[in-house]
């Protein structure tokens, strides 16, 4: 099974869990996805991901000064976006559920 088919449906519901507790700009939001063992999540998926949810009115944005290069957008959610994660978190729990007990080696 190929992990990218797999991030397609489950990428909104990642970058929101990233974005929880901390804001995080686009490059931010991609380590944070690999450092959690997201390793084949790509750099154009997070962006285009983090552009449609802010144009969804999930998160919010604002530009910081960077001393390193150009302004850093950050996106940090909003409480549209906290009830869309707890909504895709219940449904992935659920989801994730069956499939363990479908793929389940019987004893």
């Amino acid at each position: 099974m190929e992990i990218s088919q797999l991030l397609k449906g489950v990428l909104d519901l990642a970058v929101l869990a990233v974005l929880r507790d901390d804001d995080g700009y686009g490059y931010d939001v991609l380590r944070r996805l690999r450092v959690a063992g997201l390793e084949e999540v790509g750099d154009a998926s997070v962006y285009g991901t983090l552009r449609r949810l802010y144009k969804a009115g999930l998160l919010t944005s604002y530009v910081v000064p960077s001393e390193e290069g150009p302004h850093r957008k950050y996106y940090s959610l909003n409480d549209r976006g906290r009830l869309r994660l707890a909504e895709s978190a219940r449904t992935w729990h659920s989801f994730a559920s069956i499939m363990d007990s479908l793929v389940k080696e019987r004893a």
